[in-house]
């Protein structure tokens, strides 16, 4: 089939090897989904499942089916036109890129200073280092990761592997606790609680601001784009989307486990509660390093995703191109100075989480309205079950947030 799209190429604005494209989607996929499992994630999971029980299985299972519809609409609307989302945006109503890039780069900043803060709290459980000093250590990792030779390719390979960490370390506390599967099933399809907070929060935390872009924006970055490479997009989004689920789920059974057994999770620190009371010490450690290669993999994800959202040109004199180590680094260092002289971010992370879960029908909705511009995606169709699943999104999501916002007590 004939290409329609009249994108110019994208340019990399740092040094990649030639990739195979499967390569390069698989690098797409773990980067939106170890974007979207860091400290909040962790945080968000361990407090609902303490407060909710079983009932929060009803929660992840729509959160998987958001995920989804979000995640197939975003990367297919971003690779089929060519165009990162906020130049889409400023196509289908002019200006409109520069308001969804200051929502994605303000959230995507917020969520670092607790990704730098998680990492530094996983530097504090594992080594006893002051967690503001293992921050400063953390940050310093992720810029080096960031300005190497070949740098995109050493990011995918750094979270690919910090991912295999996490999942080796669920399967480790799950082994070693009694699972209560029928109940935590039961509940997921009948749920007797449903509390549009935690929805809306993990939803936001999952695929909301940022972490619905980064595959994406990673995709075009490698080169990937037009629809001709439609199979790279399914491919990529439905691995990172189930790695992802899976690592929500096993925490969340993990988290059951404990709460049903008589336990009552620590508010101050909800996840290290699960893995100390699971496997003592030694779960408190596992929990450490869960935590580090949390706060890393999504330190690198907001900052490669937010970073990506400031180029608005295809030159690769622009800018940003231009000075994209500098921005790089500004970033990180902003972001862990905060936390270095502001302290534990723990409340924070759930806060921003559900402000992500806000905006994420926004920016949903404008890409949705660009994927039916003919002056934007030439003769492309977007499927209609895209379509329709992709507004019934924006609409629960958005009820959903009036829902949370108004049961808020100021």
């Amino acid at each position: 089939m004939k290409e329609t799209s009249q994108s110019t190429p994208t340019p990399t604005p740092v040094t990649e090897k030639k990739r195979s494209k499967f390569s390069v989607a698989m690098g797409a996929a773990f980067m939106m989904a170890m974007a979207a499992v860091g400290p909040g994630f962790l945080t968000q999971t361990a407090a609902f499942t303490g407060q909710m029980g079983a009932n929060f299985g009803f929660a992840i299972l729509l959160c998987i089916i958001a995920d989804i519809v979000v995640q197939l609409n975003i990367w297919r609307i971003i690779i089929v036109s060519g165009k990162r989302a906020q130049v889409l945006a400023n196509e289908v109503v002019p200006g409109l890129g520069y308001v969804l890039t200051a929502l994605i780069v303000i959230g995507g900043f917020c969520f670092n200073i607790g990704n730098i803060g998680g990492a530094g709290l996983g530097l504090n459980v594992l080594f006893g280092i002051e967690p503001k000093y293992g921050a400063l250590i953390a940050a310093a990792a992720a810029i080096i990761v960031f300005v190497v030779k070949n740098a995109m390719t050493v990011v995918d390979r750094t979270v690919q592997c910090l991912a295999v960490i996490k999942i080796l370390i669920l399967i480790y506390i799950l082994s070693v606790t009694t699972v209560p599967v029928a109940t935590a099933i039961s509940h997921t399809f009948m749920p007797t609680q449903v509390n549009f907070y935690s929805i809306v929060t993990i939803v936001g935390g999952t695929v909301g601001g940022y972490i619905s872009f980064s595959g994406g924006h990673r995709l075009l970055e490698g080169g990937v784009k037009g629809r001709e490479n439609i199979k790279y997009v399914n491919e990529g989004a439905l691995t990172g989307i189930g790695v992802a689920s899976a690592i929500r789920i096993m925490l969340f059974l993990a988290g059951l486990a404990v709460v049903v057994a008589g336990h009552t999770l620590n508010p101050a620190n909800p996840a290290a509660s699960i893995f100390q009371i699971a496997a003592g010490n030694f779960g408190y450690k596992f929990f450490g390093l869960l935590l580090l290669a949390a706060g890393m993999t999504s330190t690198l994800g907001s900052t490669f995703t937010s970073i990506s959202f400031l180029n608005y040109s295809q030159n690769k004199e622009s800018w940003v191109n231009k000075y994209h180590s500098a921005l790089i680094i500004t970033f990180i260092l902003a972001s862990t100075l905060i936390f270095y002289f502001v302290g534990n971010p723990a409340k924070v992370l759930i806060i921003v989480g559900a402000l992500n879960g806000m905006i994420l029908p926004i920016a949903l909705a404008i890409l949705l309205v660009a994927a039916v511009k003919k002056s934007i995606m030439g003769d492309y169709k977007h499927p209609k079950w895209l379509l329709v699943t992709g507004w019934i999104v924006v609409a629960f999501m958005a009820y959903a947030a009036f829902q949370s916002f108004a049961s808020i007590k100021l």
